[in-house]
């Protein structure tokens, strides 16, 4: 029996598990082929317990959020993918914790409704918890690590440990994660300190974040900012300057709404995607001298 054999035999006391499962359908990209074995799993118990459960039968896992900021391969992914929807909460004054598989974007509202302030800046920021975590989420000058206190992780093999925020090296849309160095760990939650605000004047402000976020970006299928900003221009302005706004290549396309955003109009492949992007970074880096970074993180089997 296969190793991929053997842990699907040990997964069905954590969740829900599917094979084969087709992953453009949980991606806001509407891209991705499938998962050799996908479970849903609703705590971070389960979360950690079928972490552990893929370490020990050494087959690699893939922890899956909202399904924004990455670009799933064609090809899929191999070993297993976790749907995590832990998103238990937990108040103790201005002090919350909150579960990685929770609505990053929902939390922030919730915050701003019940008088907290902190996080109204991220009211229309996809992902969940563990993503924003991984990633440092930000915008409007705000961003996780404002308020982050701390993390609980699961450890490679059985047990977990809370790191302070301080430890996970949060820059710019980035942290220890991005670059590697906290291999094997999943997020399991996060503790955030806001401070005492006024829920009217606080939504009144998520609104108005709201209706700027409308008015700039386009909807529809895409993975949010595809690349990171440049410290001296914005991506969107670069990617413009070399003629690529409205670039299709076949149902992928550029926004012509914003040239950050990167858009399936179909069932545009992960391979167009990425032409995409690399073409936008080698017309950026000829032109401008400015190496584009990617934001969207590519995952699977490329």
């Amino acid at each position: 029996m296969s190793a991929i054999e053997t842990l699907a035999t040990t997964l069905s006391p954590f969740g829900e598990l599917r094979r084969s499962e087709n992953l453009a359908r949980h991606t806001t990209f509407g891209i991705g082929g499938p998962a050799d074995l996908f479970l849903t799993v609703r705590s971070a118990d389960a979360l950690a317990r079928a972490t552990n459960a893929a370490h020990s039968a050494g087959v690699p896992v893939f922890v899956l959020g909202s399904g924004s900021n990455i670009l799933v391969a064609d090809a899929g992914i191999r070993g297993l993918v976790l749907d995590n929807r832990a998103r238990g909460e937990a108040h103790d004054d201005l002090v919350v914790r909150i579960e990685s598989g929770a609505s990053f974007a929902a939390f922030a509202r919730k915050m701003c409704r019940t008088g907290l302030e902190g996080l109204t800046w991220a009211v229309g920021i996809p992902g969940t918890i563990g993503g924003a975590v991984v990633y440092n989420a930000g915008a409007y000058g705000g961003c996780l690590a404002d308020v982050l206190r701390r993390v609980r992780l699961q450890l490679p093999g059985d047990g977990d440990q809370w790191v302070d925020a301080a430890d996970l090296g949060m820059v710019y849309r980035g942290s220890a994660f991005t670059r590697g160095q906290v291999g094997g760990k999943a997020v399991l939650e996060a503790e955030v300190e806001l401070s005492a605000g006024d829920a009217p004047t606080l939504l009144a402000r998520a609104a108005a974040f709201d209706e700027k976020r409308l008015g700039a970006q386009p909807r529809g299928r895409n993975a949010g900012s595809t690349f990171k900003n440049p410290p001296d221009s914005p991506a969107w302005k670069l990617i413009d300057a070399v003629g690529m706004r409205g670039m299709r290549r076949g149902e992928a396309a550029i926004s012509d709404k914003h040239c950050n955003f990167f858009v399936n109009e179909g069932n545009a492949s992960a391979a167009d995607v990425a032409w995409l992007i690399a073409e936008a970074q080698r017309r950026v880096s000829e032109q401008f001298g400015v190496a584009l970074e990617p934001e969207v993180e590519f995952v699977g089997a490329w």
